[in-house]
């Protein structure tokens, strides 16, 4: 793995010739699409809270990744503890 200046982890990935064919992604579209699905697939795992998942998939925010989640058939992780959190982060921003 490579770390740059970004707090980005660059890796290398083979994949068979025949993914994006496979899969019906350009590959000027490929980058996104890889961390889309990986961002999808390790919330539904458990593995990334929503905001790391929108972070990873390079949406805009957590409601934005909600759509992307929802279109994917993914149902959310969301906790009471979550609801509590949300609250009083609300609370504190509008006073």
């Amino acid at each position: 793995m490579i770390f740059d200046k970004m707090s980005d982890v660059k890796t290398t990935v083979s994949l068979p010739q025949s993914f994006p064919f496979s899969v019906k992604v350009s590959e000027s579209e490929m980058p996104d699409f890889i961390k889309r699905t990986l961002a999808i697939e390790l919330y539904r795992e458990g593995k990334l809270s929503l905001g790391k998942a929108a972070e990873v998939a390079g949406a805009r925010n957590k409601w934005e990744m909600l759509t992307i989640l929802d279109k994917s058939g993914v149902p959310l992780n969301y906790t009471t503890e979550d609801v509590e959190n949300d609250l009083n982060t609300l609370e504190s921003i509008i006073g």
